[in-house]
């Protein structure tokens, strides 16, 4: 177990160089690409109800995604992170581009719901979930995902696979300097079904 959370920390702070390494320009780029690659996706054509992360400096940037769903009247779920040590996470809707810019700003510099906030819908409570886009810091082909270490996703797609709807269908969004050969995870470790990047062949 200390191997792996070893091998882990090793991951991140290699995947974290590599990612601080890109320029914003580039960055943006990537975003755009990865962005027109998942309104493609007859997943995110067919979805209706999607859980989107505000994207933080390092991950691709998810502006345009929130935009498009809004434009195609989806249903948009947001996180809202516990921030007492535990890795609860609630899914929150989200109304507008307006009603983000509104949110109270957390210490990790991302817009939240407030906990006092009790209007808003929680993905779960209601029907569930179609669609989730993931972030994270690292990603393999086969799925594998390197989280920030908290836990806070693969604790909530636990709860969606308690779900009368199941799991719903995870894709990550990633810029290709967030791909790696292999992560090392173990079995609390949700694997993802997908992960867009921007891929060279």
């Amino acid at each position: 177990m200390a191997a792996l959370q070893a091998a882990k920390r090793a991951m991140r702070k290699e995947v974290k160089r590599r990612v601080a390494a890109l320029s914003d320009d580039e960055k943006r780029r990537q975003s755009l690409v990865v962005s027109q690659m998942l309104f493609k996706h007859p997943k995110y054509v067919s979805s209706q109800r999607i859980a989107v992360f505000l994207s933080m400096g390092d991950e691709v940037c998810t502006r345009e995604i929130l935009q498009d769903m809004f434009k195609w009247g989806k249903s948009c779920f947001i996180p809202r992170y516990e921030s007492s040590g535990s890795s609860h996470m609630d899914m929150l809707k989200l109304n507008s581009l307006q009603d983000m810019e509104t949110l109270p700003l957390t210490s990790w510099n991302i817009r939240q719901p407030s906990v006092d906030d009790q209007s808003r819908e929680e993905a779960l409570a209601a029907g569930g979930l179609d669609l989730i886009l993931m972030p994270g810091l690292g990603f393999d082909r086969f799925g594998r995902r390197l989280g920030r270490g908290k836990g806070f996703y693969d604790t909530y797609l636990e709860r969606c696979s308690r779900h009368p709807r199941g799991k719903p269908y995870t894709v990550a969004l990633a810029f290709k300097e967030q791909l790696c050969q292999e992560i090392p995870v173990d079995h609390n470790d949700v694997l993802i079904d997908e992960v867009l990047f921007e891929d060279e062949k």
